[in-house]
């Protein structure tokens, strides 16, 4: 059985800016407050932190804040993922040698490959590092889906050991759940279908919504954990509302608000990414005082 990295909740974290440099002091108070709430892991330079956007000495020095700021509390898995494999295998040894404990793998975008592709990519970085690995399949940026079957044909790579599902395809997810087995380590992606894939063996959230309410989505995983399964269910199912709106513009823009209505950081992005429009930043206010956020403004 394939030993799981982190169970629970992990916080895809986004990246605070001021004045377009990466803002450490206000990133470092983040983590502080994800583990004091109980967070599980932190993921950093995923697509909650415009890691797209980041040069290569950004990406890095991020994730090095991050693992220093971290301080073996909890896991730091750190996104190295690129549509260039020589690029990806770069960034994955360099975030290997700041200390990450972990890599979370996008599939190519743009550039696409196919999944013979996907088997020679994933192999090649695997080789080339000495941290587990996770997949992370999010086909609706990326324009491509790792198939199940080639899920298999990765579960006994020694350093391939979990997958971050965000297709949204539940069928799909539970062939590969079938196929794989204890072989991978399941995180759902998305978290409107936190407790769907836990009820399919997986073990925990990669999650945007722990951002904002990290104890709240931590606990979403502890009671399926502790068989009190209707309880899981009854609090994602509060929550759909916030999850929405947390989804209702491009991500991170919505939850880099939100983050910024809290008083974390500033709400600055990077281009492409723009602010919400205000009727729905309205919303995303209400959802949020629904929820019992404490908003700062």
């Amino acid at each position: 059985m394939q030993e799981a990295i982190f169970t629970g909740a992990a916080t895809a974290i986004i990246t605070p800016f001021r004045d377009g440099a990466i803002d450490f002091e206000s990133f470092g108070r983040i983590i502080d407050w994800q583990i004091e709430s109980g967070i599980s892991a932190l993921v950093v330079c995923g697509t909650s932190g415009e890691a797209s956007t980041l040069v290569d000495d950004e990406h890095i020095a991020t994730i090095e804040y991050a693992v220093r700021r971290a301080a073996r509390r909890v896991p730091v898995i750190a996104g190295t993922g690129s549509n260039d494999t020589a690029h990806a295998i770069r960034l994955s040894r360099a975030a290997c040698e700041v200390g990450a404990d972990a890599l979370l793998l996008v599939t190519p975008y743009y550039n696409k490959t196919s999944q013979r592709g996907l088997v020679e990519l994933y192999t090649r970085i695997g080789d080339a590092v000495d941290r587990p690995i996770i997949l992370y399949n999010v086909p609706s940026r990326t324009g491509m889906a790792i198939a199940p079957a080639t899920y298999a044909a990765l579960a006994d790579h020694p350093r391939i050991v979990g997958i971050k599902e965000a297709s949204g395809n539940i069928s799909a997810i539970a062939e590969t759940a079938a196929l794989v087995g204890d072989r991978l380590t399941l995180y759902s992606g998305n978290d409107d279908q936190i407790t769907p894939i836990l009820a399919l063996g997986g073990v925990g959230v990669i999650s945007v919504l722990s951002n904002v309410l990290p104890r709240e989505t931590n606990e979403i995983c502890r009671l399926f954990a502790e068989g009190r399964v209707r309880e899981a269910a009854e609090l994602q199912l509060r929550l759909m509302p916030l999850v929405k709106a947390l989804f209702s513009d491009v991500n991170p823009i919505p939850v880099k608000e939100a983050m910024a209505m809290m008083g974390w950081c500033t709400n600055e992005l990077r281009g492409p990414l723009v602010n919400m429009e205000p009727a729905a930043r309205e919303v995303l206010r209400d959802r949020l005082v629904e929820a019992g956020v404490e908003l700062a403004e």
